[in-house]
């Protein structure tokens, strides 16, 4: 939000300067962000030409003799065609910065003529457009003085950003208001007189869509004269950042910053018949003042005549019924809009105003009627004409809310004791009204302050104008002991899987929340529940249910600028319903190329191999160590989502039923879905899934487990059906005997003709401990006779001859 020093002091009555509205506009919550005190037009100054001859050596060149108010005439070569004897203009000595061509200037030579400085147009000062001469002031302007204070060029310019639950800062008598509640000035009085109006306006107004459209006033002005504003508008809506298009237009801007209530102009005379506020038609279309033609759907509100949509209601008008210089009558229209549905339709299309801006927050809605009477009053005064009477439609009036307000809730919340009476005199400098002695005390909130709900609100009112640094700062209270543990288990949790991830040469990634439907869909989500009410985009409706849709985009994005070979991971929430118990968090990551563990790519020894199944499963058994899984426990099994390649990927497993993750090579029709390309491999664990670990004795205790005897390991091989998986055979051998069976991992995997059709040969090492003894042969035969007795009885499967 922009606004110019003198144009705040329409509003209030202050002898504060400039540093002390700045500093006290950031401590009542309106921080302004920078402050442009115009230095730039500074060195400008009034300067008259004595004579104007022709270059000798250019005919659209003259050589003139300024003065610039010392005395002392400075040769400047200049080709502007108003270049004469007698013109007083803006002259720019060498050295000046000139901002509409980005240069400073210096002495310089043209056509052999040397020139010492430049007579400056309004383009090349950055005031306006033109740019056909240089300025021509009139003759009684002071030569020698400063060109922006004579021009009050020098306003400064303080730019304030705006918190969105703030729609009553949207105007510069909103801010007005905030300062002199603060104790900054005396707001002005400046209500809003009616307009008479001569005979009742001929075009009538329909609300169809009343869930809409709340509110709708409409005048007609006959008899208008349409051509550029006044200076004074054209400098101020330039020192905002708009562009001056004509008197009609730029009343509309003007009351929008000036008020905070958007208008809108139309062209009478192309309009045909009455207008219908409705929603737009599936698949109608409008061309809009931008130029471009938007598309538009049912959710979405316009203004339409008997010829079609004339407007997207509290966006943006249609270039059809826009005024011009031809326009000699005018419908000046004031609404009022439901909120979410402009913030929809703008988000939808791409549009952004400084209409929607305000609409999308919340205007006020008592100022509908005064908005347009002040238009129209300036329209009066600027193109003249003759009113209509005004024609209100469909409002019912302001309901106010009502909040209870206990004094105490102050103390409560801010930890400072603010006199009552202190308290509710602030609420009535802003605008609201209390009502009774007692306490708690109703108070009744202004039609311009939607966002007040409740009394933590009120509270926030009271403090900002009584001033935050108020609050004494106090130090922190020492502890005598030790804390105990700050970080919850799932931080811990987060913070170590992080770390592990990291050391494995992957890089981390933070990636939205939000992600399109069809991704959601394609991992498990896209259930109702997931879509965002409103979201920021359309590519950005549905929460998460993984992070490797995120991952995999980013992968594939660093693939387009040329690294393909990179390791991502990611640890944060991911979303299965509505409810905190359906958010997880989530270790993920992905490795695209050759982005091995080892570091291995392209060298002299050849290509490295790509990532595969393997390094997933690695990357996942890592981050479930790092926070705590017991990894020595973890089973691997088929059967990942469908997301993976069926025959590359695997669950992880704690027992039958915990699911601590899964990795693999991703599916080919996921890619393609994606529109990423591999190789690519990923996993996802739940860290959120890993058992709490149990207490700790608060001393050490010694183990009495370790074992004398020395381990001992023998290798069997068995010949099963292809269908078994290695997981099932080392369960079914560490299950022959639990006190000594230590460990069983497999080393080889083998299929061949010679065993049978249908069938493969896994071998596995079994380490043994003995605990009690050194064991006997005997003691080991039996050991032997009972693993392949249970891997027969579990897999059906036989010691290989």
């Amino acid at each position: 939000m922009k606004l110019t020093l003198s144009w705040l002091k329409d509003h209030l009555e202050t002898e504060a300067s400039l540093e002390e509205i700045v500093e006290r506009l950031t401590s009542i919550g309106l921080e302004v962000e920078h402050v442009d005190d115009k230095a730039a037009l500074k060195p400008f100054v009034i300067a008259k030409v004595l004579t104007a001859e022709k270059h000798p050596d250019a005919d659209k060149l003259r050589v003139l003799s300024v003065d610039t108010g010392d005395g002392k005439p400075i040769q400047v070569v200049c080709g502007a065609p108003n270049a004469r004897a007698g013109l007083v203009g803006a002259f720019a000595a060498p050295g000046t910065y000139v901002p509409g061509i980005d240069v400073t200037l210096s002495v310089g030579k043209i056509r052999g003529v040397e020139s010492h400085g430049m007579m400056c147009s309004e383009r090349e000062l950055m005031i306006s457009d033109e740019h056909n001469g240089i300025i021509d002031l009139p003759g009684d302007a002071p030569v020698g003085t400063s060109f922006a204070t004579w021009a009050k060029l020098d306003d400064p310019v303080i730019d304030i950003n705006l918190t969105p639950n703030r729609p009553d800062a949207t105007s510069i008598y909103g801010i007005a208001r905030d300062l002199a509640a603060a104790g900054l000035g005396t707001l002005k009085n400046v209500a809003v007189a009616a307009v008479p109006g001569n005979d009742p306006c001929h075009v009538k107004v329909t609300i169809e869509a009343p869930e809409l459209c709340p509110g709708f006033a409409v005048r007609l002005v006959k008899g208008v004269k349409n051509g550029p504003s006044p200076k004074w508008i054209q400098q101020r809506l330039i020192a905002i950042g708009l562009r001056p298009i004509n008197a009609l237009v730029d009343i509309t801007n003007y009351v929008t910053f000036d008020r905070g209530r958007p208008l809108h102009v139309f062209d009478a005379a192309k309009v045909k018949g009455d207008l219908v506020v409705r929603r737009a038609k599936e698949g109608e279309k409008v061309l809009a003042l931008d130029g471009r033609e938007y598309e538009l759907t049912p959710e979405m509100c316009v203004i339409a005549d008997s010829d079609g949509v004339e407007s997207i209601a509290g966006i943006m008008g249609g270039e059809h019924s826009g005024c011009d210089e031809n326009t000699t009558d005018v419908l000046i229209e004031s609404a009022l809009w439901e909120p979410l549905n402009i913030a929809r339709t703008g988000r939808e299309l791409g549009i952004i105003t400084d209409a929607r801006y305000r609409f999308e927050r919340g205007v006020d809605p008592e100022f509908m009627v005064p908005g347009i009477e002040l238009a129209t009053k300036m329209v009066l005064e600027l193109c003249g004409g003759e009113a209509s009477e005004t024609e209100v439609v469909g409002y019912a009036g302001h309901a106010p809310k009502i909040v209870s307000f206990p004094h105490a809730e102050v103390k409560r919340l801010t930890g400072i004791e603010v006199p009552r009476a202190e308290s509710l005199d602030i609420l009535s400098r802003l605008g609201f009204r209390p009502k009774g002695d007692g306490d708690p005390v109703d108070v009744v909130v202004p039609s311009w302050r939607p966002d007040i709900d409740g009394k933590a609100d009120l509270v926030e009112e009271v403090m900002r104008i009584h001033g935050v640094d108020r609050i004494a700062p106090q130090p922190l209270g020492s502890h005598d002991a030790v804390n105990g543990k700050i970080l919850t288990t799932l931080q811990i949790r987060t913070r170590a899987a992080k770390r592990a991830l990291a050391v494995r040469g992957m890089m981390e990634a933070v990636n939205w929340s939000f992600i399109p439907a069809k991704h959601a869909e394609l991992f498990g989500g896209g259930q109702p529940e997931l879509k965002l009410a409103n979201p920021i985009a359309a590519d950005m409706s549905d929460m998460r249910p993984s992070l490797l849709p995120g991952l995999l985009a980013a992968a594939q994005r660093n693939a387009d600028r040329g690294i393909g070979d990179v390791a991502l991971f990611e640890v944060s929430g991911t979303y299965e319903g509505d409810g905190p118990d359906k958010q997880r968090r989530v270790a993920a990551g992905v490795r695209r190329g050759t982005a091995k563990l080892d570091g291995s790519g392209r060298d002299w020894a050849g290509n490295a191999a790509n990532v595969g199944v393997f390094d997933a499963k690695a990357d996942a058994i890592a981050a479930l160590e790092a926070v705590g899984a017991p990894v020595d426990r973890l089973q691997i099994e088929t059967g990942a989502p469908g997301w993976y390649h069926p025959g590359r990927s695997g669950v992880i497993k704690l027992g039958p039923k915990v699911v601590l993750g899964h990795f693999g090579e991703f599916h080919p029709r996921t890619l393609e879905a994606l529109d990423v390309s591999g190789p690519i491999a990923g996993f996802e664990v739940f860290i959120d899934a890993v058992p709490e670990p149990k207490a700790r004795q608060t001393r050490t205790k010694p183990r009495l487990d370790l074992s004398a005897f020395q381990r001992v390991t023998r290798d069997f091989a068995f010949v099963v059906d292809k269908t078994v998986e290695a997981g099932a055979l080392t369960r079914a051998a560490l299950a022959a005997d639990k006190k000594l069976v230590a460990g069983v991992s497999v080393f080889d995997i083998f299929e061949g003709a010679s065993l049978g059709e249908g069938k493969k040969s896994i071998a596995i090492e079994v380490t043994i401990q003995p605990i009690e003894k050194t064991l006997t042969d005997e003691d080991f035969e039996t050991l032997a006779g009972r693993i392949v007795e249970n891997v027969k009885k579990q897999t059906g499967g036989v010691l290989r001859g």
